[in-house]
């Protein structure tokens, strides 16, 4: 008897006797059940098919003020908003951006492709509630997978009455945007209204010198006693310096994110925020060791009240100026803002500073300072590599320091933490100099 073969190996004789005679011996296999087939039928039953189609219709829009219109799913709240539509390449961090006051007015378009998958929990806001007008998204994670987690994104925006859409061409708005600049949006779960009438809508809206801080800012003064958790602190010289209450900063509340205040009191300062309308002598009466005009959302030109406070301020104790702040500043030192094409909206802008050392920012505005306009007592500290724009100044005459980002990254790297140290040491200079 022939031998037989396994993978293209020959047995040995003896194997092959071995085979063999367990061939002889064996019991011959039962035939195979034979299994009665259904008859197919033409009609698939899937309980979640409606229309005939195995997938959601879409009841929701994007119009943009361009006439595009970009069909999704809603998600969130429902209604018909308007806003400015900006991107944010931001990988994480998608509820401090939504709870980030600067937002004010805006509708977000997240270039990362899902969002949602991390939930809503209590410890990442940026502020007491979403400031975001909507949020634009190519995919809402059908579920959610995280420790600190207390209910999912769609149910938060819900709450807040933030209008969602799902299931855009997010690269193509973002190439859009890139190539247009900001683009006015409205976003819509209205079936009646038609895409005519909501083009109208964006063209009749502008941002542009709409003082966007007094819908944002607190009504009243009140002190900030929280510091950044332990849990979540990396820096060594703030970790000697928490609770020590060194220095007292009043920080003017053009729309403060609660990190920045977070970090202030780590670096060893005790805080009072004041309202954006705050008399400036009312802020020099509370005795302050240094000035914080805050970060905030729109145009820094609609606000001459702030830029008026600030201008009586300079000179008299150290001020620092982020982002909102940073722009006020300018205008008060002489010089003239603009708005930019499409702006800054993301955690990954690198930034030289005066050292040459460069950093990777977060970044949210879409404003800047010319720096041609500013007196040459002004040093333009800081400059964003992208696009070559005025990223800081310092005016060291009249102790002020600014900066067009975020230094409390959240979210973000902590590339820019030093910041809140230089302003420390410019108050810890000046308190020298005072006595």
């Amino acid at each position: 008897m022939a031998a037989q073969t396994f993978a293209g190996v020959v047995p040995t004789t003896a194997s092959a006797r071995c085979l063999s005679s367990r061939r002889a011996t064996s019991v011959a296999p039962l035939a195979a059940p034979v299994r009665a087939r259904r008859a197919r039928s033409n009609t698939v039953e899937v309980s979640a098919v409606k229309d005939g189609k195995p997938w959601k219709k879409s009841d929701c829009r994007l119009v943009l003020e361009d006439g595009s219109v970009w069909p999704g799913q809603a998600f969130g709240a429902k209604g018909t908003v308007l806003g400015e539509v900006v991107f944010n390449t931001s990988l994480t961090g998608y509820q401090e951006i939504l709870t980030d006051p600067s937002y004010a007015g805006q509708f977000v378009l997240f270039t990362c492709p899902e969002i949602g998958n991390v939930g809503i929990n209590a410890g990442d806001m940026e502020s007491t509630k979403a400031h975001m007008g909507g949020m634009l998204v190519r995919h809402l994670s059908l579920s959610v997978s995280n420790y600190r987690a207390t209910m999912d994104l769609s149910t938060y925006l819900e709450q807040q009455n933030v209008v969602g859409i799902s299931d855009i061409d997010t690269r193509a708005i973002t190439r859009r945007l890139r190539d247009t600049g900001c683009l006015n949006g409205v976003i819509t779960t209205d079936s009646a209204k038609t895409d005519e009438e909501l083009v109208t809508m964006c063209k009749a809206w502008t941002i542009v010198g709409k003082d966007m801080i007094s819908e944002v800012t607190s009504k009243e003064t009140y002190e900030w006693s929280e510091a950044t958790d332990a849990e979540w602190e990396w820096s060594g010289p703030a970790k000697t310096s928490t609770g020590k209450d060194q220095y007292h900063v009043v920080c003017y509340d053009f729309g403060i994110k609660q990190n920045i205040m977070r970090r202030l009191k780590s670096f060893g300062c005790r805080l009072t925020v004041v309202p954006a309308n705050t008399p400036a002598e009312d802020v020099l009466a509370m005795n302050p060791d240094g000035v914080l005009f805050s970060n905030g959302p729109g145009d820094p030109s609609a606000v001459p009240y702030a830029v008026q406070n600030a201008k009586a301020i300079l000179g008299k104790v150290p001020v620092f100026g982020i982002c909102m702040g940073h722009q006020v500043l300018g205008q008060a030192f002489g010089g003239e803002t603009f708005k930019m094409k499409f702006g800054h909206h993301g955690g990954n802008h690198p930034v030289r500073g005066p050292t040459g050392r460069v950093e990777i920012s977060a970044q949210n505005h879409n404003f800047a300072v010319d720096p041609a306009t500013l007196p040459k007592e002004v040093k333009v500290s800081h400059i964003n590599l992208n696009d070559g724009t005025c990223a800081g100044m310092v005016y060291k005459e009249k102790m002020a320091m600014t900066i067009q980002y975020h230094p409390e990254a959240s979210p973000g790297p902590h590339d820019s933490d030093p910041c809140f140290e230089d302003f420390v040491a410019m108050m810890k200079e000046h308190a020298k100099v005072e006595a």
